[in-house]
C-alpha cells in the first residue's frame, strides 16, 4: 500500500499532470453518471454501453465509475496510481473498440462517417502515464498520507533509539 501511495510531495509535474487529466475527465464522467453537461446519466449511458456498444454490464459500470471517481481521485491526488491505472485500462478499451481505425486527428468539422481519431487519447495516455509513474505529487492526499506515515515512522525510530 505504501508503494501505491508513495510520491514526492514537492513534485509539481505530477500535480499538473493529474489535475489536467482529472479536470478533462470529470465532465465526461459526470455526463455518464449524473447526466450533467448534457449527458444521459447513469441509466441512459448504461443502456447505450450495454445495448448499442454491446459491453457486458460490469464493464459498462466500470467505464462510468472510472471516468467519474477516477477523475475525482486524480483531482484530489488520492490513490493516484490506482486511478491512472483505471483510466489507462478503460481508455485502452475505448480506443481498441471505437477509435483505432479513425486515423490520428479529431473530427473537428464533424464529417459524416468519420469518427474521432487518436489525438485526444495520445494526450490522455501521456498524462495518465505521468500520474502512474510519479504518483500524486504536490498538494495530493497521497503526499499527505505518505508524509504523515514517514513522520510517524521517524518518531517511532527516534523513540526506540532513545
Amino acid at each position: 500500500m505504501k508503494k501505491l501511495l508513495a510520491t514526492n510531495p514537492q513534485n509539481n509535474t505530477a500535480l499538473i499532470a493529474r489535475l489536467a487529466l482529472g479536470i478533462v475527465l470529470f465532465p465526461h464522467g459526470a455526463q455518464k453518471l449524473l447526466g450533467w453537461f448534457g449527458g444521459y446519466g447513469f441509466d441512459g449511458t448504461m443502456g447505450f454501453l450495454t445495448g448499442g456498444a454491446g459491453l457486458p454490464y460490469i464493464i459498462a459500470l466500470l467505464v462510468i465509475l472510472i471516468e467519474f471517481f477516477g477523475a475525482l481521485f486524480l483531482i484530489f491526488g488520492f490513490a493516484t496510481r490506482l486511478a491512472a491505472t483505471g483510466v489507462i485500462g478503460s481508455f485502452t478499451g475505448v480506443v481498441a473498440t471505437s477509435h483505432l481505425n479513425n486515423g490520428f486527428f479529431m473530427n473537428w468539422y464533424e464529417q459524416a462517417g468519420q469518427g474521432e481519431g487518436l489525438e485526444y487519447f495520445v494526450l490522455l495516455f501521456g498524462l495518465a502515464i505521468i500520474a502512474l509513474i510519479a504518483g500524486g505529487g504536490r498538494a495530493s492526499v497521497d503526499a499527505a498520507i505518505t508524509t504523515k506515515s514517514v513522520e510517524k515512522n521517524r518518531a517511532s525510530t527516534n523513540q526506540a533509539l532513545a
